[in-house]
């Protein structure tokens, strides 16, 4: 559990370190006007900013600790605690740009760290069931799936189009979850022989392209509490019901308790999905 609660601290702090840098870059380049090359500039001034640079690093650290903590904790309690990230996001964003949070806020940040606790006194170890061969291509279908509905998505209106595009990011996600414990020899050859590996190079790249896109073009708060749906609920039930993952003796319903409490906390916060952008004017 230490190191998924390490990963949902590195990618709560890198979320407002990046959002800081790309702010700098912003103001350094006299506003970005608006249009792909204006951001791929402010891209590219960003990418000398220590702060995106640390960012940058602290998300490689996250998710080699998701990785580790995969392998060793039920998906339920990993999901939960990714989602997590959004309260240390909150909570460094008040810290370092000035940004206040209301007192639901706060409380939110509380359930989410009591439905934690929960989590980790009920959680068992991972499942000992191998995935099979089926499951390990429907997780590589669902990874294309995901592709084809950001495709489809991003035509929808705008109400709807974060929403989606949001849930499939959340769904990719989810693909990279279960597709880190299908993968169960490290050995070139086995690597390239397993479909487990392309669901999580397909599955992680197509979140990432569809979250981006869920930002930019859509609610923020929208489209984070899609993605929380996503990829937390289907990976827990994949793990459990195929992957044998289970709860300490007679603790069941106090794993169920936490990850609800941990997911609602999560979506009560899911504002903090892209940092706020006020910052007050002495921030460095």
């Amino acid at each position: 559990m230490i190191c998924a609660l390490g990963a949902a601290v590195c990618f709560g702090t890198a979320t407002v370190l990046q959002a800081m840098a790309a702010r700098a870059a912003a103001s350094d380049g006299g506003g970005t006007g608006g249009g792909a090359g204006a951001d791929a500039a402010l891209l590219l001034r960003a990418v000398r900013q220590w702060r995106y640079l640390v960012g940058l690093a602290l998300d490689g650290v996250g998710f080699l600790l998701q990785i580790v903590a995969l392998r060793s904790l039920p998906i339920y309690a990993v999901g939960a605690a990714l989602a997590a990230s959004l309260a240390v996001t909150a909570v460094v964003a008040a810290r370092l740009l000035h940004v206040r949070l209301s007192r639901v806020e706060w409380g939110a940040v509380g359930v989410v760290c009591a439905g934690l606790a929960m989590l980790g006194l009920a959680s068992g170890a991972e499942g000992d069931r191998a995935g099979s061969i089926a499951l390990k291509y429907a997780m590589l279908g669902t990874a294309v799936g995901v592709l084809l509905l950001g495709a489809a998505g991003g035509r929808l209106p705008e109400r709807g189009r974060a929403l989606v595009l949001g849930l499939g990011a959340g769904f990719g996600f989810g693909v990279v979850e279960v597709a880190v414990r299908l993968v169960d020899d490290l050995a070139v050859g086995s690597l390239l022989r397993n479909p487990a590996t392309y669901a999580l190079l397909v599955g992680g790249g197509a979140a990432f392209l569809l979250l981006t896109s869920a930002l930019q073009r859509g609610s923020v708060t929208v489209a984070t509490a899609g993605m929380v749906i996503g990829e937390t609920i289907g990976p827990a039930v994949v793990g459990v019901v195929w992957l044998g993952d289970r709860t300490r003796e007679g603790l069941e319903w106090l794993a169920v308790l936490g990850f609800v409490v941990a997911v609602v906390g999560a979506l009560a916060l899911a504002r903090f999905g892209e940092a706020p952008v006020e910052v007050s004017a002495g921030v460095p």
